[in-house]
C-alpha cells in the first residue's frame, strides 16, 4: 500500500495568507497541523466521518454541494502514537452515496449514515451495506429554512436532550430540533422541525451566526471547557466558535468564544475515535484535512452501536471556515 504521509506544517506559518490562531482560552493547550491534500478526491471538499466499525477509514465528500457530489473512502496513516500522520492510497468512490453534500456526514441510530444536502435543502440517510441513499427528505416541508440545511448532528449519551437531532441551516444559521421516529424499514421518519431560540433573555429567535456549518459535541473537562459545550464551524466568519449548552443540548449564543480564527474553507468535521484529535475538512482553501489535538481520548466506541461520530466526549467541528466567496458562488 503506497502512503501518501503528510508534513506536519503549523498552519499559523504555512498559511500565508491569513494567520491561524488559537483563541486565548485554548493557545496553551491545543495544537493544529495540516494533513494536506486527499489524493484522489475531487476539489470542494465536504463533511467526513470515520467509516463505521474502522478507525484507519475515513468517509468524505468531494464535488461538495454539486449534484456530482459523493462521498470518497480514504485510509490514514498513524504514528507509534496513533496520531494520524497522512493518506494512504487514493480515494475511491463510496458508492453513489453524496449528492449535494455538505458539512453534515454523520452515523445515527441503527448505523444509519445521514448526509446533509445544499442547497436542496434535503437529508439523506443511508443503511449499512447500501450503495446510495436509501430515503432522502426535502426539510422544507418540516419549516426548515434559512437557505438549506448544511449541517446536523446527535446529541450524544452524557449531554442534557441526548438522542435528538440537531440541524443548522446556512446561511442565515437556524438551528432546529428534529424529531424522528422507525419508519419500518431501517431509516427515519422525520416527524416535525422546532426553531430554538439561542438567546431565550434577548428580543426575537437568536440564531447561531457566522454562516454555520459542521458542529460537535465537546464534554466538560477538555482543557477550556468547564462545561458541556459545543464547536462550531462558522464558515461565513472564518473561524471555530465554541459555545456553552442549555438543557437540550443546544447552543447558547451568549456563550460564544473564539476557538480558532483566521480560518479560510472549513466545512466538515470528525473526532479521531482512537485519539481523540479533531479533523475537519476545507471547501476550496486548499482543499484539505487539518488536524488539531490536545482533547482528551475519548473511550473505545462501540461498533455496533456507535456515537454519532462527532462527538465521542470531545469535539468535532468541520471547517476551517472560509472567506464566504469561494464556496457560496459556487452553491
Amino acid at each position: 500500500m503506497t502512503a501518501a504521509v503528510a508534513v506536519l506544517v503549523s498552519l499559523g506559518i504555512a498559511n500565508t495568507a491569513k494567520a491561524v490562531s488559537l483563541g486565548p482560552d485554548f493557545v496553551t493547550d491545543y495544537n493544529f497541523v495540516e494533513l494536506g491534500n486527499v489524493p484522489g478526491l475531487p476539489p470542494r471538499y465536504g463533511g467526513l466521518t470515520f467509516k463505521l466499525g474502522d478507525p484507519n477509514t475515513l468517509l468524505i465528500g468531494g464535488s461538495a454541494n454539486a449534484a456530482s457530489g459523493r462521498l470518497y473512502e480514504i485510509g490514514v496513516v498513524r504514528d507509534a502514537n496513533n496520531r494520524i500522520i497522512g493518506f494512504a492510497g487514493t480515494a475511491n468512490q463510496f458508492g453513489d452515496i453524496g449528492e449535494y453534500n455538505d458539512g453534515g456526514v454523520v452515523y445515527g441510530l441503527n448505523n444509519v449514515l445521514f448526509t446533509a444536502q445544499w442547497p436542496v435543502n434535503n437529508l439523506g440517510q443511508t443503511k449499512l451495506g447500501s450503495t446510495d441513499e436509501d430515503r432522502v427528505d426535502n426539510l422544507s416541508s418540516l419549516g426548515i429554512g434559512g437557505s438549506s440545511i448544511s449541517a446536523l448532528n446527535f446529541v450524544p449519551t452524557g449531554f442534557a436532550g441526548a438522542g435528538k437531532m440537531k440541524v443548522v441551516s446556512w446561511v442565515i444559521g437556524n438551528w432546529y430540533d428534529v424529531a424522528y421516529s422507525p419508519d419500518g424499514s431501517g431509516t427515519f421518519n422525520l416527524d416535525s422541525a422546532t426553531q430554538i431560540d439561542l438567546d431565550p433573555i434577548a428580543a426575537g429567535i437568536q440564531i447561531l451566526p457566522g454562516g454555520p456549518e459542521g458542529f460537535v459535541y465537546i464534554l466538560a473537562g477538555n482543557p477550556g471547557f468547564t462545561v458541556n459545550s459545543l464547536l462550531v464551524s462558522d464558515y461565513s466568519d472564518g473561524q471555530v466558535s465554541a459555545y456553552e449548552l442549555d438543557s437540550e443540548g443546544n447552543p447558547l449564543v451568549a456563550t460564544r468564544r473564539n476557538f480558532l480564527a483566521g480560518l479560510t474553507g472549513a466545512e466538515g468535521a470528525v473526532i479521531d475515535p482512537l485519539t481523540g484529535d479533531f479533523l475537519f475538512s476545507t471547501f476550496g482553501g486548499g482543499d484539505r484535512i487539518v488536524l488539531v489535538s490536545g482533547f482528551n481520548a475519548p473511550e473505545p466506541p462501540s461498533v455496533s452501536t456507535p456515537e454519532p461520530a462527532s462527538v465521542l466526549g470531545l469535539l468535532a467541528i468541520g471547517f476551517l471556515g472560509a472567506g464566504s466567496v469561494l464556496k457560496r458562488k459556487l452553491k
